[in-house]
């Protein structure tokens, strides 16, 4: 195992009685915190028209943080491609590129099949078959300097990038079909937080076989909570996620008939502190090393904002820096 990196994840979540505007503000605090504290990376969440997370832009918050920062690198976790035009995107990850000295990586997603899809006109259709082919504009657009298109969802005239950038995206997997077409293409995976070490494992040995490359920088998302002890971590995000995690998850409204997905939230708190570093310092050092050796992923996005408060969120971005990074370095 070489040596991990670790970002900070930021959701933006919504915790009851705060304001979007003013969480969208303490999130760029939250970056420039993460650099002070010698974490490596932070990477912004997007969603719509709902509580679990209050950024609809990605890469916007991004672009305000890069303004604010020097160091860190900045990625998006993930900008939605299913809600968005390819080029479009890759015009304003190209800008970021620029505007921020090369700190900046794309991460890209399918998103689910909610009700953003008729708000932006994009349909079901695009979700449902429409990811390859955007991934591959996307793709084209950030590495030949000039893009052209006919397929079935995109079709127009060939013309220059402006400005041009060549970058390479991430991929958020969660499915074997996705797993394929990150390694059809040779692009890292992002691993979501729902998922422990073995199946983690087992999509990055999917990934081999299908014919990713060996040297991909796959990350992984999950929940980082350092305390005195480990269980008085455990106990006080089992007492405060489910504040924001119930209303949140409430959100996610599908854009037909089909079910709201369902989720035992207690069942599920009680998932991530097992899973992930929630504990003292020397139990998160220990979670995350055993985490890379298990599934060869060397790349840690943690979610820091399980608490709720700004206070507590950036207590817990400084401990994590004093105590646990050098624990791993």
């Amino acid at each position: 195992m070489g040596q991990v990196r670790i970002g900070v994840f930021l959701i933006v979540a919504r915790f009851p009685g705060h304001e979007p505007g003013r969480l969208l503000a303490d999130a760029v605090d939250l970056v420039v915190a993460a650099e002070e504290a010698g974490f490596d990376d932070a990477w912004i969440a997007e969603h719509h028209f709902m509580s679990y997370g209050v950024c609809p832009s990605a890469i916007t918050l991004a672009a305000v943080a890069a303004g604010r920062t020097s160091r860190i690198g900045l990625g998006t976790a993930v900008s939605v491609l299913s809600t968005q035009h390819p080029v479009a995107l890759a015009e304003q990850a190209a800008m970021l590129h620029h505007l921020s000295g090369g700190r900046f990586t794309l991460g890209v997603g399918r998103g689910g099949p909610w009700v953003d899809l008729e708000v932006f006109g994009t349909g079901i259709e695009r979700y449902e078959r429409g990811f390859g082919e955007s991934l591959d504009l996307l793709l084209q657009a950030l590495s030949r300097g000039r893009v052209a298109a006919d397929g079935e969802f995109f079709r127009f005239r060939e013309v220059p990038m402006v400005p041009e950038a060549r970058m390479r995206p991430v991929v958020a997997c969660t499915s074997e079909a996705t797993v394929g077409l990150a390694a059809a293409r040779g692009l890292p995976m992002l691993l979501g937080m729902h998922i422990g070490d073995a199946e983690k494992a087992a999509l990055v040995g999917d990934y081999l076989a299908r014919g990713g490359p060996a040297a991909a920088a796959h990350m992984a998302a999950g929940v980082g909570y350092v305390a005195d002890s480990t269980a008085q971590a455990v106990r006080e995000l089992k007492e405060s996620i489910p504040r924001w995690l119930g209303p949140g998850l409430a959100g996610y409204v599908p854009v037909d008939d089909r079910p709201r997905p369902a989720r035992n939230i207690p069942a599920y708190v009680d998932l991530l502190t097992l899973m992930h570093p929630v504990g003292s310092a020397e139990h998160c050092a220990e979670t995350l090393r055993r985490s890379a050796e298990r599934t060869r992923i060397e790349r840690f996005v943690l979610m820091v904002e399980g608490m709720g408060e700004q206070r507590r969120t950036l207590e817990n971005i400084r401990r994590f820096g004093a105590e646990v990074l050098p624990l791993l370095r």
